[in-house]
């Protein structure tokens, strides 16, 4: 029986969304007073999702209308997936306090005849950009080079940061090794070479001269370096507190808040990989956190869903989260 990561991914980023939904902008004593033991806590009924889900199914929507005119690249998926995300923009559904950044670069994408680079907020590494990227992780059949420009494109869309851009890369690999089934002991050094593989790596055929709208690099290799440097030293910090697990402890205490893109993918990693058996402790870890909780737990469910498949989910969460049907037909696509 085949393991379904597709599926899995998907529907266990909804599920981290979900029950992290909640609690965000709380900290840990306020999130347990109002669900007990961090251990125990409950999927809530409805199980609403954030734009953390809605914005990973624009994308996933524009990835497939690239994809089904053949040949993947940047010139098939840009239009498809700035148009999701402006239908995004528009949708009465975009009610469940979406980032700035999102909205801002939306507001821009617009307008058909701005080039997407000038819509690019260029100084923003919110985690907007990587809460969503899963989908590029699990499309079958991309090179390396179409995964790494693809994620890095869809990040550059709204948030043009490098530090986005490197994160995005970073959490679509991270999930395609676990759908592929790498063993997760190696996981964080595998990130790691491919950062450093990658340092200077600037995809222009993807990213055009976004890198020229920022006053402070002279050259793409040193705009792209600065991304790549930053997530080097927070899976640094992520390697550090792994030697020294502290499940009881809020993870956010180590590898950041998750507000920004690279503490998002470091401090989502240390939930998946505090309990990678474990998947639904991993969300609820994930969910009672002081930081951006839906995000990070949206983002632990991918990891842990690619990892260990679609049926370790339970039926009964799986059948309440919202958008349910679509994320299967996602899932059945990719795993097919």
């Amino acid at each position: 029986m085949t393991k379904r990561a597709a599926t899995g991914a998907l529907i266990g980023l909804a599920l981290g969304d979900a029950l992290g939904f909640p609690t965000e902008f709380n900290d840990v004593p306020a999130i347990l007073a109002r669900t007990g033991p961090w251990r125990e806590m409950h999927l809530p009924r409805p199980a609403i999702v954030t734009d953390d889900t809605q914005m990973t199914l624009a994308l996933a929507r524009g990835i497939r209308t690239a994809t089904a005119r053949g040949h993947i690249g940047p010139l098939w998926l840009t239009p498809p997936v700035r148009q999701e995300f402006v239908d995004w923009y528009h949708s009465p559904e975009n009610n469940r306090a979406p980032g700035n950044t999102c909205l801002q670069a939306c507001s821009l994408l617009n307008d058909p005849q701005r080039d997407w680079r000038d819509a690019s907020r260029t100084g923003s590494k919110g985690c907007g950009a990587n809460m969503r990227v899963a989908p590029v992780g699990l499309v079958p059949g991309w090179t390396d080079e179409e995964r790494a420009g693809a994620a890095q494109l869809q990040s550059a869309l709204t948030h043009g940061h490098p530090t986005a851009l490197a994160a995005s890369d970073l959490t679509a690999r991270a999930v395609h090794l676990l759908a592929a089934g790498i063993e997760v002991t190696g996981l964080v050094g595998q990130l790691r070479s491919y950062a450093l593989e990658n340092r200077t790596r600037y995809h222009e055929r993807w990213l055009g001269d976004l890198w020229m709208r920022t006053t402070s690099d002279a050259t793409p290799e040193s705009f792209i370096a600065r991304g790549w440097d930053e997530c080097l030293e927070v899976l640094d910090r992520l390697a550090a507190a792994l030697k020294t697990p502290s499940p009881e402890t809020d993870p956010c205490l180590t590898t950041g808040d998750g507000w920004i893109a690279e503490e998002a993918l470091a401090t989502a990693l240390q939930c998946f990989l505090l309990f990678p058996d474990e998947p639904l402790t991993a969300l609820r870890r994930a969910a009672c956190t002081r930081g951006d909780s839906d995000s990070i737990a949206c983002l632990a469910g991918a990891f842990a869903g690619a990892h260990l498949g679609a049926d370790v989910w339970p039926r009964e969460w799986e059948g309440r989260i919202e958008y349910r049907d679509e994320l299967l037909a996602f899932g059945t696509l990719w795993d097919a």
